[in-house]
């Protein structure tokens, strides 16, 4: 039997890899450099914000509190002027990156630990680097890769970020699978 346990170096380089090429996408490609515009009268749009004393949180704009009073005639007529929005409000000050790139590798982490864990079922003691490696990447893929589409199908991200992020996921997925492969027990 593999244990999770045994597995400790893999899951440890995986991370690093991963983090590593994640950094490279975010930093040096800039294939994510458009993902994000900046808004009209972003100053006007920002005080709007401050004076309404708007906390750090998740916000949608129109509001309906409940599927009923997205029927009201008021509800429809402020989807149909607009804007409709989802805004996330952010802590207001520097972006603390130390603890963001903490709490990413924690996630890397967790990923690689799932990951092990498949392959570790599926293709056992005695798996091979295809066996090993399909197993641990079909995980990471269905974390790294998959998750943002929700983002896109519910709540109106651009396809081109989901599919960027799809990618970049399938990239740390392989990366994954390979390191397990290399280096099963």
């Amino acid at each position: 039997m593999v244990t999770v346990l045994s597995l400790w170096l893999p899951i440890l380089l995986s991370a690093v890899l991963v983090f590593l090429a994640s950094s490279v996408f975010h930093m040096l490609l800039g294939h994510h450099a458009g993902d994000y515009a900046a808004l009209p009268d972003e100053d006007g749009v920002g005080a709007a914000l401050r004076s309404a004393a708007v906390g750090p949180g998740d916000y949608v704009i129109p509001h309906a509190p409940t599927a009923a009073a997205m029927r009201s005639p008021e509800y429809v007529a402020k989807m149909e002027r607009g804007p409709v929005a989802i805004v996330t409000v952010r802590p207001t000050g520097p972006t603390d990156m130390g603890a963001m790139l903490a709490a990413w590798f924690v996630f890397l982490l967790v990923v690689s630990v799932l990951s092990g864990y498949m392959a570790s079922r599926g293709a056992g003691p005695a798996g091979d680097f295809g066996d090993v490696f399909r197993f641990a990447t079909t995980t990471a893929f269905a974390v790294y890769g998959l998750g943002g589409w929700t983002e896109s199908i519910w709540f109106g991200r651009k396809w081109s970020t989901t599919i960027k992020n799809t990618v970049d996921g399938l990239v740390y997925a392989a990366i994954t699978g390979a390191v397990f492969g290399w280096l099963w027990p």
